[in-house]
């Protein structure tokens, strides 16, 4: 692969989402069957696309999140979840987008996107309770307001 300042500012991003695993770690295994795949991911997803004005890294990482919970991309949606909480997300921004999710992509794409969720948290000691909302539901059974 050439390098050159997009392909830098490309593996800089991908170690700030991702750490060094995600970086140097994916462009270190590059094989003759992989090479273009990586060096479009480094160069034109995260050296340009990701680089560009009008969002910030957050919002790029919500948008992300969404559409892969649409197209049901199990293990992507788990490398993005943290890239997300790495770029200033939330977990109650992702939980939200799940939940968002269950209107425009279905039960079951959701359901994929708590657990990835779920497990990204539980990986980095992350506490699940974010606004108390299942302890409110829980004191007020319905039809008992």
């Amino acid at each position: 692969m050439i390098q050159d300042e997009l392909y830098d500012v490309g593996l800089g991003q991908r170690r700030t989402m991702f750490g060094p695993q995600g970086a140097e770690g994916q462009v270190e295994h590059t094989s003759d069957l992989n090479d273009k795949l990586q060096d479009f991911v480094t160069r034109y997803c995260f050296g340009d696309i990701w680089q560009r004005d009008g969002l910030s890294y957050a919002e790029r990482s919500r948008i992300t999140f969404a559409m892969l919970i649409a197209q049901g991309k199990a293990h992507e949606l788990r490398v993005h979840a943290r890239g997300a909480l790495e770029n200033g997300v939330t977990p109650l921004e992702l939980r939200e987008v799940v939940v968002h999710s269950i209107l425009y992509c279905g039960i079951p794409a959701a359901v994929e996107g708590l657990r990835a969720v779920e497990e990204i948290l539980a990986e980095q000691g992350i506490p699940q309770q974010l606004d108390g909302e299942s302890d409110r539901a829980q004191r007020v059974a319905p039809g008992t307001e």
